[in-house]
């Protein structure tokens, strides 16, 4: 190449769009290495080195482009605190990012939007709200900001936020994006009223607007192919153990599985309560093994040797001591890691499996009315989620042939109704000693990034148990397909 870095760039560049990330990563750096000044490659260096999970990088990478000059540094700090509160769970370092982001561009929405989700995933609802109402009081159409100023709401629904969240749904410039986050704000607080009709409605509606959003790259949920895709996982099996087991590396894993809306972070807050173990939340490190180099999964698993099964264990555990480098367990608690527990139990023979169960039509509906990253389609229309939902348990019921030993079966409802005996059998199960008295959920000094952020920090209560009774009318349908795919004793 010539002596100038435009086309060193351009190379680097075409890589990134292809979407090449290890080569694009090499390429920045052979232009780095030349022209270290140049604040922009340094930036988007560090975009790849966060996607290729090399975390220490990726935040040196952006703090050289900050001393570069880069253009935007709020935007830096931006994602800085995203892969300390994401990825290592350094909280205060991240709050400290997003308000270095706001002494740059006090007007900066995006970071403050991250703040108040951060103060919510601490349990500090009156400062997230705060957060919010700032934005409003700013830019009144800033509907992501209202939406999550109406998820933070305690008790009845205030009529004039009611109001509010209705005319901002029936605003032309308001996105499908937009309109979705408030739709989901709307049935949530029309829930909590008991006005459970229209709540319903709000649902349906923000389902679509969340469909609609997604489209045209989205991808509806084929029914065919992912119940091909669970025969697939079956009948691939699930080949021994070749990696030597090193039971006293630390930490070890506990994984929490299961249907999303099934108690998994309930059941997180409550074994994290025990001495040497951490909430490591929902991490997507398995997931990308599969979607990445893992390709095509199943059938991949047949041709892992011993020795690669060992750099994937370790690197997996290397994600672990990200979260907690001391610790003696930190708990992964992705839901659907069911799909995968093959290779789980590949990595790691001796790991437990904590498997969390509630009552079908509580369990669907509850996913119905979550916002769930539109990947997930099945999740977008309430016959596909119990499609998935029935395939979900002839999967489990696979594993249980396999590795029933090693799989805990958690009933959220029995878990809410009578706590004691159920954790005591998991403590058993777990081999961890919770002392004289059981945990309580009440994680204040917790952080806690998922759906349940304010529930799991109340004490143990029944009233998400039973919830589908009143929507026994718009179930009918789910309710009627699932007896007839369930065993009857499955049903609900």
């Amino acid at each position: 190449m010539t002596g100038s870095p435009e086309a060193w760039v351009r190379e680097a560049l075409e890589l990134q769009r292809r979407d090449l990330v290890p080569e694009a990563i090499a390429a920045y750096q052979r232009v780095l290495a030349r022209w270290p000044g140049l604040a922009e490659c340094w930036y988007n260096l560090a975009v790849l080195q966060r996607r290729a999970l090399r975390l220490d990088d990726a935040l040196s990478s952006y703090q050289r482009a900050l001393d570069a000059g880069v253009s935007r540094p709020e935007e830096v700090h931006l994602n800085r605190s995203v892969i300390y509160t994401d990825h290592l769970r350094q909280h205060a370092a991240a709050e400290r990012e997003l308000q270095l982001a706001l002494s740059l561009n006090p007007a900066y929405t995006p970071a403050l939007l991250n703040l108040g989700n951060l103060y919510e995933d601490l349990g500090r609802r009156e400062a997230a709200a705060q957060i919010y109402a700032a934005i409003l009081a700013r830019d009144p159409r800033c509907y992501e900001a209202l939406a999550r100023c109406a998820n933070v709401v305690v008790g009845a629904p205030d009529p004039q936020l009611l109001a509010r969240l209705r005319a901002a749904l029936a605003m032309p410039t308001a996105s499908a994006a937009e309109r979705a986050s408030l739709g989901f704000a709307l049935g949530r607080l029309l829930d909590a009223g008991g006005d459970y009709a229209a709540a319903f409605a709000a649902y349906c509606a923000a389902n679509d607007a969340s469909r609609a959003a997604a489209a045209p790259s989205g991808v509806r949920y084929d029914r065919d192919r992912h119940h091909a895709f669970i025969d697939r996982i079956i009948a691939t099996g699930t080949p021994p153990a070749t990696a030597r087991v090193t039971p006293e590396a630390r930490p070890r894993p506990i994984f929490i599985c299961g249907m999303f809306r099934s108690g998994s972070t309930l059941a997180e807050q409550l074994i994290a309560r025990c001495p040497g173990v951490v909430a490591g939340g929902e991490l997507d490190v398995i997931p990308r093994l599969v979607t990445g180099e893992l390709k095509p999964y199943p059938e991949s698993l047949a041709t892992l040797t011993g020795g690669r099964l060992e750099t994937i264990a370790a690197h997996y555990r290397s994600a672990l001591r990200h979260v907690a480098p001391d610790a003696t367990y930190v708990i992964d608690k992705r839901p659907d890691n069911f799909l995968y527990l093959g290779l789980v139990k590949r990595l790691f023979p001796n790991a437990r499996i904590v498997h969390t169960t509630r009552d079908p039509l509580d369990n669907c509906l509850s996913v119905f009315f979550l916002h769930l990253d539109q990947r997930m389609s099945y999740a977008l229309d309430l016959l596909d989620t119990g499609h998935y939902y029935v395939e979900y348990r002839r999967l489990m019921a696979h594993w249980r042939t396999q590795f029933g030993a090693d799989i805990f079966d958690l009933d959220y409802d029995a878990l809410v109704r009578d706590p004691a005996p159920v954790l005591e059998r998991l403590g058993a199960f777990l081999g961890l000693d919770w002392g004289a008295r059981a945990p309580e959920p009440a994680a204040t000094d917790r952080a806690v990034k998922t759906a349940s952020v304010w529930q799991v920090r109340e004490p143990l209560y029944r009233r998400s148990s039973g919830r589908a009774r009143h929507y026994a009318e718009q179930l009918r349908p789910l309710a009627s397909y699932l007896a007839a795919a369930l065993p009857p004793q499955s049903a609900g």
